[in-house]
C-alpha cells in the first residue's frame, strides 16, 4: 500500500501541529501528518489543573527513562514526552516562556544565523494570542492563547514571593516574555478561556477539515525511504500493517529530541559507530545524530506554612469534585489554572548578563502526581540552574521501532553546573527568608537546614534532583564546518534533499525557560523557509539587561515603565 503527498509531516506535538496549519493554508500542497499516539480529546488533558494525570498516562506519555545517570548516584531521571494529537504540550505543565533575548544571540554565535533575537519575535508574536493583547512583544490574533495570573488575586502566597524577590535586591518585572526578562512577576501559561491551550487544540483542530490535510493516527515510523542522498518517503506500521507514504517535496521530522534522532538513526543516518555496532547499514554519516542532548533540572524546595492559605487543603476528594465540577460549567477557578502562577529569572554572579537560575513558585507543598508532601498547609519552589554546561546523547538500541532508546544527559557532568546548584540553594534560602515571607514561611522541610555545607548541598542535590522535562539539541542546527552540526538554518538534514528536522532537536542550546514557546515558534519561522516565503521582518525591541551586570549580582532595578 502506497499514498503518495507533497509533504509528510512525522509527530502532531508542538511543532508538527504548527507545520500541519502553515503548510496546508493556501491549499496549494497535500499534508500528510503522522501521530503515533491516539486522540486527545480528554477532559484530564483540557483542564489545566488536572496536567498530572494526562503525565501519568501510558496512552498519552511515551514513559521513556535515562540510563544510570553516572553523576548523579546512578540514579535513572524520568523523561516523559507527549504521545497523540498535541504532543507533549497535550501533557505539559503549560508553562509559556519564550526565552532570553540572549539566549538567541547565544544560538547566533553557534551558527546558527539568522536566528537571533530580532528574526524570532515576529514568529513569537504571529504564534500567539496574549490576554492583554498586541504591543511590541506581544501577540494579539495568533492560534495560541496565552494567559498569566488568572488566579494571583486569590491567593496572597503569589505576590509574597514576589514581593519577597524584590526585597533581595531583584527586579520585578511587569512581563518577562517582553522587554524584561530577568527578575520576579506572574507566570504565564498556554490556557485560553480556562482550556489548555495545547498545539493540537490551537492549530490543528480549528483546520481538521482542510481536503488538503489528512492525518492518520497511532501510526508507527520506522524509518525514511532513500533513494541515494534524497529522502523521497517514510516507512510505517498500523494496525501491524507494513505502509509506505510517499513525500514529493519533503519529509519533516517533528517528532521530537528523543524520537526524531532515532528514526534518524533506524534509518542509517548518524554516527557511524552506532550503527556499525546495530549492525544498520549507513546510509549518511552524521556524527552529531543524537548528540548535544541537553535539559533543565529542578528541585523542590518546601516549607511548611504558617496561615491556612496554600492549595494543601484542596486536595482531597470533595474539594477536587466542585473545583471540576465548577471548571466543566464554567472553565474558572482552580480548574482552570496550572497552579505556577509567579515566578521568577535572576542571575547566580556577577559577570552574567541574563539569568541562569528559573523559578516556579507553587502555594502548596505537593508532588508531582498532586498528591500531598505533608499534613496541614506548606508552598514550594521549585528551581534549578537553567544554563547547564553537561551535555549526554539519545541512541536506538536496536533496529525495532518498538524498543525504548538508550538516553544518557549526563547530568551534572560539568563541575560548573555543580557550583551552580550551591549557589542556586542558597540563593533560594534568602529569598524565601525576605519579611515578605514572613507571615507565611513556616520550617524548611527540603532540603532542611541541615544542609547547607558544599558537601551536604552536593549530597542532597544528586539525591534529589528531577528532570524538568526540557530535553533538546539532538539534531544541532548550525553553519560551518563543525561535524556535530544536523540541520542548516532552514532546518534541512546536510548533505540530503527532502529531509527537515523541526522541533526542539535543532536547539543549538537550551533557552533559559520551558521550551514549549521557542519550539511552536521554531516551527512558524520554519513554515515560511519550507514554503519559499520571505521570513517576517525582524523586529528590533530593546531587550532589557542590567547595567551593572559584570559588577553586581543584583541591584534591584526595576523595569522602567
Amino acid at each position: 500500500m502506497t499514498k503518495t503527498f507533497d509533504y509528510i509531516i512525522v509527530g502532531a506535538g508542538s511543532a508538527g501541529c504548527v507545520l500541519a496549519n502553515r503548510l496546508t493554508e493556501d491549499g496549494k500542497h497535500s499534508v500528510l501528518l503522522l501521530e503515533a499516539g491516539g486522540s486527545d480529546r480528554n477532559i484530564l488533558i483540557a483542564m489545566p489543573t488536572a496536567l498530572s494525570y494526562p503525565m501519568a498516562s501510558k496512552a498519552y506519555n511515551w514513559g521513556y527513562d535515562s540510563d544510570p545517570e553516572p553523576y548523579v548516584d546512578n540514579r535513572q531521571i524520568t523523561c516523559p514526552r507527549g504521545k497523540g494529537l498535541g504532543g507533549t504540550s497535550s501533557i505539559n505543565g503549560m508553562v509559556y516562556v519564550r526565552g532570553h533575548s540572549c539566549d538567541f544571540k547565544e544560538w547566533e554565535s553557534l551558527g546558527a544565523k539568522g536566528w537571533g533575537y530580532a528574526d524570532c519575535l515576529p514568529y513569537f508574536k504571529r504564534a500567539e494570542t496574549w490576554q492583554n493583547g498586541e504591543d511590541t512583544y506581544r501577540g494579539g490574533d495568533g492560534p495560541l492563547g496565552v494567559s498569566g495570573g488568572n488566579n494571583m488575586a486569590n491567593n496572597p502566597l503569589y505576590e509574597a514571593f514576589i514581593d519577597a524577590g524584590v526585597e533581595a535586591g531583584y527586579p520585578r518585572t511587569e512581563d518577562y516574555n517582553g522587554e524584561c526578562g530577568e527578575g520576579f512577576g506572574a507566570m504565564h501559561m498556554t490556557v485560553a478561556r480556562g482550556v489548555r491551550s495545547s498545539t493540537s487544540r490551537a492549530y490543528l483542530r480549528p483546520v481538521s477539515n482542510r481536503p488538503n490535510l489528512t492525518v492518520m493516527k497511532k501510526v508507527l515510523v520506522d524509518q525514511l525511504i532513500l533513494d541515494g542522498k534524497t529522502v523521497s518517503g517514510v516507512k510505517v506500521t498500523q494496525n501491524r500493517k507494513p505502509i509506505e507514504l510517499k513525500a514529493t517535496k519533503e519529509v519533516i521530522l517533528s517528532a521530537g529530541s528523543i524520537a526524531s534522532p532515532m528514526i534518524l538513526q533506524r534509518s542509517g543516518i548518524g554516527p557511524s559507530e552506532l550503527l556499525s555496532r546495530l549492525g544498520i547499514a549507513q546510509k549518511h554519516d552524521l556524527p552529531g545524530v543524537g548528540q548535544n542532548l541537553q535539559d533543565h533540572l529542578e528541585v523542590y524546595f518546601q516549607f511548611h506554612c504558617k496561615q491556612p492559605v496554600s492549595l494543601n487543603n484542596k486536595l482531597d476528594l470533595f474539594s477536587k469534585f466542585f473545583i471540576g465540577a465548577r471548571w466543566f460549567f464554567f472553565k474558572s477557578g482552580l480548574g482552570a489554572t496550572n497552579h505556577f502562577e509567579s515566578c521568577a529569572f535572576i542571575r547566580s554572579r556577577a559577570g552574567l548578563k541574563s539569568p541562569d537560575i528559573q523559578y516556579h513558585f507553587l502555594p502548596a507543598a505537593m508532588r508531582y502526581d498532586g498528591t500531598p508532601s505533608i499534613k496541614g498547609h506548606g508552598f514550594q519552589v521549585h528551581v534549578g540552574p537553567n544554563k547547564p554546561k553537561s551535555r549526554g546523547r539519545v541512541e536506538i538500541t536496536s533496529s525495532d521501532p518498538n524498543a525504548h532508546p538508550s538516553i544518557l544527559f549526563n547530568y551534572l557532568q560539568h563541575e560548573d553546573d555543580v557550583a551552580a546548584w550551591r549557589q542556586c540553594i542558597r540563593l533560594t534560602r534568602e529569598i524565601i527568608a525576605q519579611p515578605a515571607m514572613d507571615a507565611f514561611r513556616g520550617d524548611e522541610l527540603q532540603p532542611g537546614l541541615d544542609v547547607s555545607s558544599d558537601e551536604e548541598i552536593d549530597t542532597w542535590v544528586r539525591e534529589n534532583i528531577e528532570s524538568a522535562y526540557h530535553p533538546c539539541g539532538t539534531a544541532r542546527m548550525g553553519e560551518g564546518d563543525d561535524p556535530n552540526i544536523v540541520v542548516d538554518t532552514a532546518c534541512r538534514v546536510r548533505g540530503l534533499t527532502g529531509l527537515r528536522v523541526v522541533d526542539a532537536s535543532v536547539f543549538p542550546t537550551v533557552p533559559y525557560g520551558n521550551i514549549n514557546a521557542p519550539t511552536i515558534m521554531v516551527a512558524e519561522k520554519t513554515a515560511d523557509a519550507i514554503l519559499g516565503k520571505p521570513p517576517l521582518a525582524p523586529i528590533e525591541a530593546p531587550s532589557w539587561i542590567d547595567p551593572n551586570w559584570e559588577t553586581q549580582q543584583r541591584n534591584g532595578t526595576p523595569l522602567r515603565a
